[in-house]
């Protein structure tokens, strides 16, 4: 049963992935630049929460997301079509804020070793981190 919630977790994010790339959500708030990051479908597969991240601002993810619940009728429809099974979960989306953030995370490891361990001004406090070399 888990390697089947795993291929259907795995299909829904390739076949989601597609319609937001393949422009076929017309929601005007749907753009090309958010990905599916994740799908996690319950075991009686009545729900799924599809995790959607992007490279813009929260708010555009936001946005993104919105629009994305708001054609989760069509979307469950177009997987109801491509998968063989009794009946398609209801959709949920949410942000993944995963890879804005470990982008963050990269850029200020940059500026502490661009900077050797001086103070470095990371938004929120000064921070001095010894760099090895």
């Amino acid at each position: 049963m888990e390697h089947r919630i795993e291929r259907i977790d795995a299909l829904m994010r390739e076949k989601i992935g597609e319609l937001i790339l393949s422009g076929k959500i017309k929601d005007p708030r749907v753009d090309t630049f958010l990905s599916v990051t994740r799908v996690d479908v319950s075991r009686d597969l009545s729900c799924a929460d599809v995790f959607v991240s992007s490279y813009k601002t929260e708010e555009g993810l936001g946005k993104g997301v919105a629009g994305l619940q708001s054609a989760a009728g069509f979307i469950q429809a177009q997987l109801a079509l491509i998968m063989h099974i009794r009946s398609t979960p209801r959709l949920r989306f949410h942000a993944d804020l995963g890879i804005r953030e470990g982008f963050d995370m990269i850029r200020k490891i940059d500026a502490l070793v661009e900077h050797g361990g001086e103070n470095v001004h990371n938004g929120e406090n000064n921070v001095r981190v010894p760099v090895a070399q």
